[in-house]
C-alpha cells in the first residue's frame, strides 16, 4: 500500500525514512494563517486535514490503495501558538519567551485512505521544558538561521538541544511527526509494515 506524506519537510521524511517507511512526498499549498479564537488543538488538526485533502484531490485518481498522510505542528505557551518565524528578530523574541520555561508541542496528525476516504484525525502533545537562555545565547543561535523554518524557532534535532533539559512525551512530536502514533495509526487502516520497508 503506497504512502504519501502531504508535506515537503525534509524533518518529517527523515523520521519516516530512518523507521524504515517508505513512502512518497507531496507538498501542498495550504493558508496556515491562524482563524480568530480558534484553539491551538483545532488549528492543528484543522491543518493537518487540510494537508491531506489538499494531496488526496492530486492522487485521487490512483487505481490502488494508498494512504496519505497530513501534519501541522505548533508550539504551544500559555496557550498561544507560536508558528515559524518571519525573521531572525521575530526568532529571538520567541526564545526569549520560551527561555527557562515549559512549554507544549502540539501536532495534528489527519490520515486518509484513499480510495474509500477512511479518515483518522488525532492529536499529539509533548511537554518541553526550555534553559534559561542569555542573551548572547539566543542572538548566536538566532543568527545560524536554523530557527527560521521551525515551529517556535528551534530544532530539538540540532543545535537547540543543548538548550531543552528535558522533555515529557513523544521525541518525535516535537521534531514534527509522532512516529508511534502513526505506526498505530497506519496499521489499523490495513497498512503492512514490511510491504513498505526501504
Amino acid at each position: 500500500m503506497k504512502l504519501i506524506l502531504a508535506s515537503a519537510s525534509a524533518r518529517r521524511a527523515e523520521i519516516l525514512q530512518n523507521a524504515g517507511i517508505s513512502f512518497e512526498a507531496l507538498s501542498t499549498n495550504v493558508d496556515e494563517s491562524p482563524w480568530r479564537g480558534e484553539s491551538v488543538e483545532a488549528m492543528v488538526l484543522r491543518l493537518a486535514e487540510a494537508k491531506a485533502r489538499a494531496a488526496v484531490g492530486s492522487v485521487c485518481s490512483l487505481q490502488e490503495t494508498a494512504i496519505v498522510i497530513g501534519a501541522d505542528t505548533v508550539v504551544d505557551l500559555d496557550g498561544g501558538a507560536l508558528g515559524k518565524p518571519a525573521s531572525a528578530r521575530v526568532a529571538r523574541e520567541m526564545l526569549r519567551r520560551l527561555s527557562g520555561r515549559m512549554h507544549r508541542v502540539v501536532t495534528g496528525l489527519a490520515v486518509i485512505r484513499v480510495p474509500d476516504g477512511e479518515t483518522r484525525l488525532e492529536l499529539e502533545s509533548t511537554q518541553v521544558r526550555f534553559a534559561t537562555l542569555t542573551d548572547q545565547e539566543i542572538d548566536e543561535y538566532a543568527a545560524t538561521d536554523e530557527p527560521l523554518d521551525k515551529a517556535g524557532a528551534y530544532a530539538i534535532q540540532g543545535i537547540a538541544g543543548r538548550y531543552v533539559e528535558r522533555i515529557e512525551g513523544c521525541y518525535f512530536n516535537v521534531v514534527g511527526l509522532p512516529l508511534a502514533r502513526l505506526h498505530r495509526i497506519l496499521k489499523d487502516l490495513g497498512w503492512q509494515p514490511n510491504a513498505s520497508r526501504a
